[in-house]
């Protein structure tokens, strides 16, 4: 008997599995047993034909258990760590250092992709021991500082190192440069709009939520997609979350720091955007962790997606539920909303007439309120210019700023958000729980007087109050101010009310 290290899948957790292999004299047969799902179980046809590339035929009864039993197997990640097994109960392989091995094989013995290469790598980091990866993972790998991997293109070529007759193939840690996003928007092309602009300099510097209202044609859009551009990169803690989240579900890691930038539709299903499904894999908003979730059209949305959104926005994780398990996954976002004003989409345009009865007003009206307005830090207009304000706007006058040079004010202003709150491990002004919010973000009594009159005035319920000094902390911060003052105070509270 004979035991290889693998790995399985627990949303983003990697759990060691120790596979045993065990043949016996009798007519052929391969059974796996430990809770394998179909992809585990097919293994055997996929490692039988592997082995047979390398000239060895596999006889007797062969018993492979999964350990621990009581944990569930999924996918083709031990197609290696079996095959492994194999070779090593049939004397064929007599080196085999512990390890964690993954890969999927094909037919001939070639190394294919797998999902989940960067929680194995996080796991042989956690173990200390090394970790063998097919090389297509081999890039993803390289981006986990400290762990001792190796990479191979066949499963005949891992023999060979194991046996010594290769070296082993290590795999390179990556360096990872702070580079400008390559977005196709930029701040620069869009003309006018100066309170819209403000509004994504200030969600972008703090991550505060925003919601656009305009007419079509206004430039909502375009304003959500330039926002990506002026996002600071991902810290290394970030990275490693995002980078989690997307080698779960087995998407490509490119060695960025740009920010995830999700856009969804809103025929888009709850399970597509809050994750889950048989095998509880991530959905959008964990896929736009540390990054931006743009719901374009949001009044089209059903109802019961955009009401799944409330905890996770709030909390910043999502916790997936299924009769299979549990798992949570982050999902710290930047959410964008994107609405036109009415149900024909012209309320209140300067060129063409709204046709919406006053019923419709009202019925529309409320699906732009409720609890997840409430957790709307932003609130604003986007009106659609005219033709002679479009044409108005050319290189005669003050070229618009770039999104280069928005980005150096965003930068800056988290970096003083960083340095004020990391010994409470968190990174801008709108992740700051209730007890925090009370306790540093204080004002004189002018302007506590000042904003419970408008909160007052306004009728601001406790999480309002809370998310307008939140904005107020990051407007100051943008102005370099170290205390929160009254013009600071009057903007949010702008925002707030713009709608």
């Amino acid at each position: 008997m004979s035991g290889i290290g693998g790995i399985t899948l627990k949303g983003m957790e990697a759990l060691p599995v120790e596979v045993e292999v065990e043949i016996t004299q009798g007519m052929f047969s391969v059974s796996i047993v430990g809770m394998a799902d179909t992809a585990v179980k097919e293994s055997r046809e996929r490692v039988r034909a592997a082995l047979r590339s390398l000239g060895r035929n596999l006889r007797g009864r062969i018993s492979v258990n999964l350990a621990p039993a009581d944990i569930p197997k999924e996918g083709a990640l031990l197609d290696l760590p079996i095959a492994l097994g194999m070779l090593k109960a049939t004397g064929d392989l007599t080196n085999c250092p512990r390890a964690l091995y993954m890969g999927e094989l094909a037919l001939d013995g070639r190394l294919r992709r797998v999902r989940g290469a960067v929680p194995a790598a996080f796991l042989a980091k956690k173990l200390n021991i090394p970790l063998y990866v097919p090389s297509e993972n081999s890039e993803e790998v390289a981006l986990v500082k400290g762990v001792e991997a190796y990479c191979a293109d066949s499963l005949a070529e891992l023999v060979e190192m194991l046996s010594g007759v290769e070296k082993p193939r290590p795999v390179i840690p990556a360096y990872i440069p702070e580079t400008l996003p390559n977005v196709d928007s930029d701040f620069e092309d869009i003309k006018g709009q100066l309170i819209a602009r403000r509004a994504a300099e200030i969600a972008a510097a703090g991550h505060h939520n925003l919601l656009l209202v305009g007419s079509p044609g206004s430039g909502k859009t375009l304003i959500a997609r330039s926002i990506a551009g002026i996002l600071p990169p991902l810290t290394d803690d970030e990275l490693v979350e995002t980078l989690l989240v997307r080698s779960t579900l087995g998407m490509e890691t490119k060695p960025t720091r740009e920010r995830p930038f999700r856009i969804v539709h809103f025929t888009a299903s709850t399970v597509s955007v809050c994750g889950g499904g048989n095998n509880l894999r991530p959905g959008e908003v964990s896929l736009a962790h540390r990054g931006v979730l743009f719901l374009d059209e949001y009044t089209e949305f059903r109802r019961d997606l955009t009401e799944s959104l409330r905890a996770p926005i709030e909390d910043g994780f999502i916790t997936v539920s299924r009769a299979t398990g549990t798992v949570t996954y982050p999902s710290r976002v930047l959410l964008i909303l994107a609405a036109n004003p009415c149900a024909c989409g012209y309320y209140g345009d300067p060129t063409t007439k709204c046709t919406c009865s006053a019923t419709d007003l009202e019925r529309y009206k409320r699906k732009l309120s409720g609890p997840i307005m409430d957790r709307i830090d932003l609130k604003i207009e986007v009106p659609r210019l005219t033709p002679e304000e479009l044409l108005s706007f050319d290189n005669r006058g003050k070229k618009p700023e770039s999104s280069a040079v928005i980005r150096e004010r965003v930068i800056k202003a988290r970096k003083i958000q960083q340095e004020r709150w990391k010994e409470f491990n968190l990174t801008c002004n709108a992740e700051l729980p209730e007890k925090l919010v009370k306790r540093y973000l204080t004002l004189s009594d002018e302007n506590r007087k000042f904003l419970a009159d408008m909160a007052e005035k306004f009728n601001l319920s406790g999480r309002g109050l809370s998310r307008v000094l939140k904005v107020s902390r990051t407007i100051a911060d943008l102005a370099g101010e170290e205390e929160i003052l009254k013009k600071h105070l009057a903007e949010a509270l702008m925002y707030r009310q713009n709608k």
